[in-house]
């Protein structure tokens, strides 16, 4: 299976979620999974990558040409697909993605998060969503979500188009339940 993996691409972050990111990463290979994302070297993209690369397993990065200079990409380990945009690079790994695991990051992993919840929200696609919550990184989005949710901003439904985890295990759990129902 394809996982799409968002993520932050700073470095100067707390240690404990570069760790558990390339844990996730080194789970994902174990499981016989390819990571597909940003194809960038640092930060928690490149904690995740370098997990999979480590165990043997199989990355593709996508990203636009704009940020193919050094330090940027991962580029001696899988494929990196060009792209023009960074829309054309969201909808490129929103496409080739059969799951979408969530690590902690800003502005650019909350965007990345919403645009694949609003487009299964539509029904444009039918795709596992997870977060993963490192040292509670996502309770207050989901505190968000819930506020909004009694509001009557966001409907109950919404809710259960993804999962929050605490643990990495339980992320592959919740993706092949969520893949057999499709």
């Amino acid at each position: 299976m394809k996982i799409c993996v968002y993520g932050a691409s700073k470095e100067d972050i707390d240690s404990i979620y570069i760790e558990k990111s390339y844990e996730f990463g080194a789970l994902l290979a174990k499981n016989g999974h390819t990571m597909v994302f940003g194809g960038g070297c640092t930060g928690l993209m490149g904690a995740a990558a370098r997990g999979v690369m480590d165990n043997s397993g199989k990355i593709t990065g996508i990203a636009p040409k704009y940020f193919d200079m050094p330090g940027v990409l991962i580029k001696d380990y899988g494929n990196i697909i060009f792209t023009e945009t960074i829309n054309e690079r969201k909808n490129l790994l929103i496409k080739e993605a059969d799951a979408f695991v969530i690590l902690p990051g800003g502005i650019g992993t909350f965007d990345e998060f919403f645009v694949t919840l609003v487009m299964k929200q539509l029904g444009e696609i039918n795709k596992p969503i997870a977060l993963y919550s490192i040292n509670g990184y996502y309770d207050a989005l989901e505190e968000l979500i819930n506020k909004a949710e009694k509001g009557g901003f966001v409907s109950e439904r919404v809710k259960k188009l993804y999962g929050i985890f605490t643990r990495a295990d339980k992320i592959f759990d919740y993706i092949k339940i969520q893949s057999e129902q499709k």
